[in-house]
């Protein structure tokens, strides 16, 4: 779960934004901190769900994108997308729910068929 504010108040600092989403995520979100919590949120799981934590890779390693619908995806990268494949997962279910001041994330990873 992330609080809104404290991610409208990083995301003042420049530095913050380009170390925690990428181009595209800030390109698309900037200015929508709801969004932005949701996808700090979504980051945060995936990087639980991997075993790691933060400790293994970069923010910028997940990325989280909206498909037509509005629905949210992620994209593994790097030193991710390297854990992903050795833990045979291929592919995460997203699902991000907004309670005003609150943003919780809910990520499942779909293993691979052996």
């Amino acid at each position: 779960m992330i609080e809104v504010s404290r991610i409208t108040k990083a995301c003042s600092r420049r530095h913050f934004l380009e170390r925690c989403y990428t181009i595209r995520e800030v390109m698309l979100f900037e200015n929508d901190f709801v969004r932005l919590a949701g996808n700090f949120a979504v980051k945060e799981a995936v990087a639980k769900s991997l075993g790691t934590g933060f400790r293994g890779f970069g923010l910028q390693d997940i990325e989280v994108l909206r498909d037509e619908a509005g629905a949210p995806f992620v994209h593994l990268y790097g030193k991710a997308r390297m854990l992903m494949n050795e833990k045979k997962i291929s592919k995460f279910h997203v699902s991000i729910t907004n309670l005003s001041e609150y943003v919780t994330a809910f990520v499942v990873a779909e293993m691979e068929d052996v």
